[in-house]
């Protein structure tokens, strides 16, 4: 067998090579906020989702606090596969982080097999698509947060993709979206562009009627279950969480000026390597457009409706996580018009060559610059959340009842009862959640013990009460820290 022979078949599958490169942006997270602070996550709700892991896997309780059921867990599904971790005595950091890149790695197989299967001509050894997804700081940022961000941007991927290759598998599609409700309410949104692509894709009423019928079989199959659970829990169809947040943020967010709203959520779109892909957006959908592709267009009405949803809704503050899920498409039509021009015969070698060494140095930077700032939000949770916490369970009463916001760590670390001011387990404020005057009339009547929270958020309830600690650490200074204050 010759030299040239032995290369030929010398070949690195490129799902092991993206599983590599997605080990490697996540390690590299954790080592750079090990060397910052310590290990941990960037966000306080995946405190939330460990708790109701922990009891779930410990107790066979769906409970934030044992004995009392809630539906404050945004993501069952997610839950689940993280009490997994308990049971096998890996969590909470190793199972989670374990989780993230696993799900990491499957989104980035996904994208290089939707650009192989879409783009006949890319056939090149390097998985360039898949290898983009990978080390993209967004991604690799939500695979180390410890939340259902990443899992739900799979399976929007795999909703989407299957649309962009003309799936008629309805069934599966179904299937899909109803397992996406089970990771984020808004999941139920894929049921739109799926119909859409029924009704433009089948050529008889017989044929769309078929599909329609699949489709809702599948989707049904699991959404009843999950509308079920919820109403058992709490009484509602949707988790607490679904009304909580709008409640909490509506005032807020709508009273900003709608410039400012705008650019909230285009940061973090153009605030990574993305940037560099527009041009190939535009290819792709000039593309999808001309050859009539509904399936692809049907995404990119669902895209631009999900973002327009949480635009009215919610602020996208903590790097846009709330639209991270939509993403993976949005960088998968970008990537698919670059792989279509580089590898046509009319490509400028040049222009290819330009652009090919620019998303990698910006791939690289980002991932540096994203590391660094997951550190960052590692240190605000771990010295304002998780050392109040701590301090909390060594320092009061076990019976001292607590009003807290925000609960994720609090509730993991310290075993008090619990009134949260977010809503998230304790509905009954939602009405009323931002109204600080009736907010502490609810908490006397609920002998509240103790008020945990950062000044700021509510100057009103704190004013002229005594603080008996003050979260923060020496060298990390933040604006304000988190504070404990005896309410009566």
């Amino acid at each position: 067998m010759g030299r040239n022979s032995i290369a030929s078949n010398w070949r690195v599958d490129h799902r092991l090579l993206l599983a590599v490169a997605a080990l490697i942006g996540v390690a590299f997270f954790l080592v750079v906020s090990a060397l910052t602070y310590r290990i941990g996550f960037p966000l306080d709700d995946a405190w939330i989702h460990l708790t109701y892991a922990r009891n779930l896997a410990g107790h066979g309780e769906w409970a934030f606090r044992l004995g009392e059921r809630s539906a404050g867990s945004t993501a069952p599904l997610w839950t689940a596969l993280l009490a997994i971790g308990y049971l096998l005595k890996l969590a909470p950091h190793a199972w989670t982080y374990l989780l993230g890149w696993i799900v990491l790695s499957g989104l980035s197989i996904y994208a290089e097999q939707i650009a192989r299967r879409a783009i006949k001509s890319y056939r090149t050894k390097i998985p360039w698509v898949g290898l983009f997804m990978a080390l993209e700081w967004h991604l690799t940022w939500s695979a180390t947060s410890g939340m259902e961000t990443l899992l739900h941007g799979l399976i929007v991927l795999l909703v989407l993709g299957q649309l962009i290759l003309g799936s008629r598998q309805y069934l599966t599609l179904g299937l899909l979206t109803g397992l996406s409700v089970w990771v984020r309410p808004d999941g139920l949104t894929l049921l739109g562009p799926i119909l859409f692509a029924v009704f433009l894709q089948e050529g008889s009423m017989r044929a769309r009627g078929d599909a329609f019928v699949k489709t809702l079989i599948g989707f049904g199959a699991l959404f009843v279950p999950n509308l079920v659970f919820n109403l058992a829990l709490s009484g509602t169809p949707m988790p607490n969480t679904f009304y909580a947040k709008q409640a909490e943020y509506e005032a807020y967010w709508l009273s900003k000026p709608l410039a400012d709203r705008i650019t909230d959520y285009v940061l973090p779109m153009i605030a990574s390597p993305f940037v560099v892909l527009v041009p190939g957006t535009f290819l792709w959908l000039h593309r999808t457009f001309r050859e009539r592709n509904w399936g692809a267009l049907a995404g990119v009405g669902w895209f631009l409706g999900y973002v327009g949803i949480y635009f009215m809704r919610l602020p996208a503050y903590q790097h846009g996580r709330y639209i991270i899920p939509a993403l993976p498409m949005l960088y998968v039509w970008g990537l698919l018009g670059l792989m279509q021009y580089v590898t046509s015969s009319k490509a400028n070698q040049r222009i290819v060559f330009l652009w090919q060494v620019v998303i990698i140095a910006l791939v690289l930077s980002f991932q540096f610059v994203g590391a660094l700032q997951n550190a960052q939000d590692v240190v605000l949770i771990e010295t304002q959340m998780v050392r109040t916490a701590r301090w909390m369970n060594e320092n009061l009463p076990p019976d001292s009842i607590l009003a807290v916001h925000d609960i994720g760590a609090i509730g993991y670390f310290a075993h008090n009862p619990l009134i949260d001011l977010a809503g998230l387990i304790t509905p009954d404020v939602v009405p009323f959640i931002r109204d600080e005057a009736r907010l502490a009339e609810y908490l006397d009547s609920k002998n509240v013990d103790y008020l945990v929270t950062i000044p700021g958020w509510y100057p009103g309830l704190v004013e002229n009460r005594n603080s008996v600690f003050e979260a923060g650490v020496p060298g990390f200074p933040f604006d304000e820290n988190m504070r404990v204050y005896r309410w009566r």
